[in-house]
């Protein structure tokens, strides 16, 4: 109890003291999962939206990838990425792989799937009366589905926030396609990982109780979200 006390102890001490190396991991941790959250979520809502709100050919098949992808293996994603990166690959021209890009990439692929399946959710939860009632007022199409968009906000605005969740505590495509690199693409999770094995234990408790921290936080906007869709 005194080796966890102690590592507790001293973890406290880098995060109340500002160290630097905390800091800039944290920094970084943020700044890939907001790019790949935006960048995400501009995909993958749209294509949510189509999939909640209209009836066509495949539908059924493109929501089953969806779902699959949803529990898609974290390290199959930076494998291919880091296929598609290496200088082999067909974008190894590029220069991505091992920056901080790379990792934003294969975050985008996991969570665009994230952000499609809960938005088709959330649009198709909507009573279908919003959208008979707003043809009948003569709605154009924009307008209608303006109107179940603003149903669903908070539906919606969960989607993003939970995607950034996953970016955020994602690890294993991170680590493959990022190289763990100090200062450029060393994120929250990785540095954890590679602390506890260096032996560093009051870095990787410092390190985990700030992604503690900001998992809370995602956490408790998620339930005021949902709470006031539920109102």
């Amino acid at each position: 109890m005194d080796f966890f006390g102690d590592g507790l102890r001293r973890g406290l001490e880098l995060i109340l003291g500002g160290d630097p190396e905390v800091l800039g991991i944290t920094f970084l941790s943020v700044r890939v999962a907001l790019v790949a959250t935006v960048v995400a979520c501009v995909i993958g809502v749209p294509v949510g939206f189509v999939v909640g709100t209209t009836r066509f050919f495949g539908r059924r098949a493109l929501i089953t990838v969806l779902n699959t992808m949803l529990a898609f293996p974290t390290v199959v994603v930076g494998l291919i990425v880091w296929g598609l990166l290496s200088r082999r690959g067909p974008l190894g021209d590029l220069g991505l792989l091992y920056t901080w890009w790379a990792i934003v990439i294969a975050e985008v692929i996991l969570a665009v799937p994230i952000a499609a399946a809960l938005t088709a959710a959330a649009v198709q939860g909507i009573d279908p009366r919003v959208r008979r009632t707003a043809l009948t007022l003569g709605a154009s199409g924009w307008r209608v589905h303006w109107l179940v968009a603003r149903e669903a906000r908070f539906a919606l605005l969960a989607a993003v926030v939970v995607a950034f969740g996953r970016v955020l505590a994602e690890v294993g495509a991170a680590m493959i396609v990022g190289g763990n690199i100090r200062h450029q693409t060393r994120t929250l999770t990785t540095a954890v990982a590679l602390a506890t094995s260096q032996g560093d234990f009051p870095l990787a408790v410092a390190l985990g109780l700030i992604l503690l921290g900001l998992a809370l936080t995602v956490n408790v906007l998620l339930q005021l979200l949902q709470g006031r869709g539920d109102a």
